[in-house]
C-alpha cells in the first residue's frame, strides 16, 4: 500500500494559509505526495469580502505554482446550515457546524477527484480554536484521512509581513464581525 497522501488542504485565506502553502511547496511534510489549496467558503460575508479573499488565495497559489479549487459560493446554503445559530458566540456551535459543513463539502470532492486526506488552516486565526476544527473535522471525514497538521506559526507569520495580503478582522460570516 502507497503511505504517500494526495491532500486537500482547506484554506479560508491566503494570511493564514501561506505558511502551510510553502511548507508543502517545499516538502515538509513528507507524507504528502500530492495537493490542492481548496477555498470553499460559503460562510463569508457580504459578496465583496468573499472575492478579496477568493482573490488573494488565487494570487498566491499561482505565484507558487500551486493547484488550487475554488467551491460552489452558495451563503444561503451556508445560511441555512448553521440556522438557529446565528446568536453562538464566536468558537461556538455555530462554528463547529461551519468546519463540518466546509469539510463535508471536501470530503466529497476529495472522494470524487481521487484524494485521500484533508487539513486545513480554519484554526491558525486567532480567531477559532484548533480543537473545536479537528473535531468537526474528524467527526464528518469518514474514509478520508484528516490530518491535524501543526503548521509553523513562525512561517505564516514571516511571509505575512513580507507579504501585501488583504487583510480582516473577522472571521467571515456576517455574525463574527466585531461590532465597533
Amino acid at each position: 500500500m502507497n503511505d504517500k497522501m494526495r491532500l486537500i488542504l482547506m484554506s479560508c485565506c491566503a494570511p493564514c494559509s501561506a505558511g502551510a502553502i510553502k511548507q508543502l511547496v517545499d516538502g515538509e511534510i513528507p507524507c504528502i505526495d500530492d495537493f490542492i489549496v481548496m477555498f470553499f467558503n460559503p460562510n463569508i460575508y457580504p459578496d465583496s469580502e468573499y472575492q478579496k479573499r477568493l482573490d488573494e488565495q488565487i494570487k498566491y497559489c499561482e505565484k507558487l505554482g500551486v493547484k488550487y479549487v475554488v467551491g460552489d459560493y452558495d451563503h444561503n446554503a451556508w445560511r441555512n446550515a448553521v440556522r438557529g445559530l446565528e446568536n453562538e458566540p464566536e468558537r461556538g456551535q455555530r462554528c463547529t457546524k461551519c468546519f463540518a459543513y466546509r469539510f463535508c463539502y471536501a470530503r466529497r470532492f476529495a472522494q470524487e477527484n481521487g484524494y485521500n486526506a484533508i487539513a486545513s488552516v480554519f484554526g491558525v486565526s486567532r480567531h477559532k480554536d484548533q480543537t473545536q476544527v479537528d473535531s468537526a473535522a474528524v467527526a464528518v471525514c469518514g474514509d478520508i484521512k484528516y490530518l491535524p497538521i501543526k503548521w509553523d506559526e513562525n512561517l505564516r507569520q514571516k511571509i505575512g509581513r513580507e507579504s501585501d495580503f488583504y487583510r480582516q478582522n473577522y472571521c467571515g460570516c456576517e455574525f463574527s464581525i466585531r461590532k465597533v
